[in-house]
């Protein structure tokens, strides 16, 4: 992979290439609690209270919208043929729902910079 494609998919990817750091959730609590001015245990709670109405949420209501941050959406994969990387056989890959996340303008711009 090519320098500038690399950055280009670093930018793009959820996956962590080698070298590179990504924030855990022990360092997203206390950066929370730092820019709320708050303790960590309440950080630490509003993030696992967020989780949770987030989950339950989803599960009634297949699209959230939270301004400023993005989008929450469920979309059903269909069933595909597939192939075991281990033994080359072929296999169906069953059908299921995923939640996708589209990020907020504000959110990209800033990323962007």
């Amino acid at each position: 992979m090519h320098l500038q494609e690399r950055n280009n998919f670093a930018k793009l990817s959820p996956i962590i290439l080698e070298g590179e750091k990504r924030m855990n959730k022990a360092e997203f609590v206390s950066a929370m609690a730092a820019h709320g001015a708050m303790a960590k245990k309440d950080a630490e709670h509003f993030l696992s209270i967020f989780a949770d109405t987030l989950r339950d949420s989803l599960q009634k209501d297949p699209r959230i919208a939270l301004p400023g941050i993005g989008i929450f959406s469920i979309e059903e994969r269909a069933a595909r043929p597939g192939r075991n990387p281990a033994t080359g056989q072929e296999i169906q890959i069953p059908a299921k729902k995923v939640v996708k996340f589209k990020t907020a303008k504000e959110i990209a711009a800033a990323v962007a910079q």
